[in-house]
Parts: structure tokens; C-alpha cells; sequence
């Protein structure tokens, strides 16, 4: 399916339902890193299939991204994240994480799932947000 015109901003409004506080987190994640300095984003919507945040620094030359937060859409009713970074960009102290072999575009990607509201989650993903766009700016 080909990726449909649909901003970031128009997708969250028509996101009616998040009883699991997916929503909730997409935003936090967003506000987190519109606070990062240098950070620059590309939305691709891909409805039924996901919707994807894309974040990269501005220093980046090699690689287009260092985050791919994708709000799974295969069910409307219960959504979930699926946030991605680079191996090499993050730690994951609490191993929470799982290695995807050719995951993020094509290189090995180190993935976290987030179906359901933990403020304990929410702030080791956003460490990790952190973490990536200060190695991702060197």
C-alpha cells in the first residue's frame, strides 16, 4: 500500500480511542523529542499497517534516522508502539529491548514494545530517546 498524505498532527486527533494510553505515550515521546536540540522529523502513514515518527539529528550524515517510533495499526482498537534505534546508539540496562537482525532499514535494530501505560517504561524509553539523539549528534 502506498504511503498516504496524512500528517502526524491529523492522525493523533483522529486517534478517538486510548483506553491502553498508547496515544498518551506517542505524545510524550513527540514532546520529548521536540526538546532535543537538532532533532528533525519525517511522518509516513501507512494506514491498516503503521504510522511511523521518524527522528533524526541534524549532525547525522550516514544514516537517515535514529528512532523509528511505529504505532502499529494492524488493529485500530488496540494499537501499540514498536520503537526502534540503532544497536550502537543505545544501551538497554534493563534489557527490556529485543535485537530485530536487519530491523531498522535494513541494519540490526534494538526494539522496545509499548501496548499499555507504564510511567515506568514510558521514562526508560524516553532515557533511551535521550541517549540516542545526544550519540546520534556526535
Amino acid at each position: 500500500m502506498a504511503d498516504q498524505e496524512i500528517s502526524f498532527d491529523g492522525f493523533v486527533a483522529g486517534w478517538s480511542d486510548d483506553s491502553g494510553g498508547v496515544k498518551k505515550a506517542l505524545l510524550r515521546f513527540r514532546n520529548n523529542l521536540e526538546k532535543q536540540e537538532g532533532v528533525v522529523f519525517d511522518f509516513k502513514a501507512r494506514p491498516g499497517v503503521s504510522y511511523s515518527l521518524r527522528a533524526k539529528h541534524i549532525n547525522q550524515k550516514n544514516r537517515s534516522l535514529f528512532v523509528m517510533i511505529d504505532v502499529v495499526d494492524d488493529d485500530p482498537e488496540a494499537r501499540w508502539i514498536s520503537m526502534c534505534f540503532y544497536g550502537d546508539l543505545i544501551t538497554d540496562p534493563e534489557e527490556f529491548g529485543d535485537l530485530v537482525p536487519g530491523g531498522l532499514l535494513g541494519e540490526d535494530g534494538h526494539c522496545f514494545d509499548f501496548s499499555e501505560w507504564s510511567d515506568d517504561m514510558a521514562d526508560y524509553l524516553e532515557a533511551r530517546l535521550a541517549e540516542a539523539a545526544n550519540n546520534a549528534s556526535k
